[in-house]
């Protein structure tokens, strides 16, 4: 008896440790899940500021939104988007609703099933019927059409490191607002964010990089209404994977469902400050330093 005592106190032993290194792990990473980057924050900053400088060169591209007015109107009724926002609402309300809405509804997690198709619809009845919760990228797949349909001007952008061997990136969108001529970043995962000046006018993936190089402050907007200008993990996470972006060169509906799409397959957009060698780059990819055009008004 004492010794079948011995193995079960033995057991919970093992299960409390088990329990605290969890804890103390979730504690590291930070209260948003996000990789622990923190403690390197001068670092990636550094980083930014040490980098080569964006211009003008010899790459030839157009950035573009193409619209499908029957696949968006499929998506307005299925998601019922009139609900989310007033019809003569400005374009960032309406970005912002959006964001709400699939931030509190879908939960950040690394999918251990891929979904089968990656476009609005599919993607929600994932959630509903596999896993409740996708990365990053599914997250912003999902934002980025239900944005188009809505007829907001809408893009998902790939923000990675200066760091080959760091596999870690982030993907947000970005909304054009055309009240402001500018576009500005949302980010739908880990309970959504997004960033922007002491005034709160809503940033860019430009603005915050800049903003990093500058020193200037800025305010990141946890759950979309906490603001905080602290050096968190969140705001020290975006210091590293701002560094150089990525973007299809023309975005619609179906853009990586592989299996079901209508047009033909279009190419990145590697923006990189000069004198930098990207990386887990494709055949047919463009790089460029010219961040006047990669972040110019998009084409229709």
């Amino acid at each position: 008896m004492k010794k079948f005592l011995k193995i079960i106190w033995g057991l919970f032993a093992l299960f409390g440790i088990f329990c605290t290194a969890g804890i103390i792990y979730n504690l590291i990473r930070g209260d948003q899940g996000y990789p622990p980057t923190k403690e390197r924050y001068d670092e990636f900053v550094n980083l930014l500021r040490e980098s080569g400088t964006f211009g003008k060169d010899s790459a030839a591209f157009e950035m573009k939104i193409v619209q499908d007015t029957v696949r968006a109107k499929e998506i307005r009724e299925y998601f019922r988007t009139d609900t989310l926002y007033d019809a003569d609402a400005d374009t960032w309300t309406k970005a912002l609703a959006i964001g709400k809405f699939v931030a509190a509804n879908i939960p950040h997690d690394n999918q251990k099933i891929n979904p089968e198709h990656r476009n609005a619809i599919d993607l929600w009845e994932y959630t509903k019927n596999v896993a409740p919760a996708f990365n990053c990228r599914l997250h912003s797949i999902l934002t980025f059409e239900l944005m188009l349909a809505a007829g907001l001007d809408a893009r998902y952008v790939t923000c990675l490191p200066e760091d080959e061997n760091d596999n870690d990136c982030h993907v947000v969108n970005e909304v054009w607002l055309p009240e402001l001529g500018k576009w500005a970043m949302i980010d739908t995962d880990m309970d959504g964010n997004f960033a922007s000046d002491l005034d709160g006018t809503p940033l860019s993936l430009r603005e915050i990089r800049e903003h990093y190089i500058s020193g200037e402050p800025m305010m990141y907007h946890p759950k979309f209404k906490w603001v905080t200008t602290e050096v968190n993990e969140h705001y020290s996470y975006m210091a590293k994977d701002t560094y150089w972006f990525s973007c299809w060169e023309s975005l619609s509906y179906y853009q990586e469902d592989w299996d079901n799409r209508q047009r033909k397959a279009d190419r990145h957009i590697r923006l990189v400050p000069s004198g930098f060698e990207p990386f887990r780059t494709d055949n047919g990819d463009l790089i460029t330093t010219d961040a006047d055009t990669f972040w110019a008004a998009p084409k229709k």
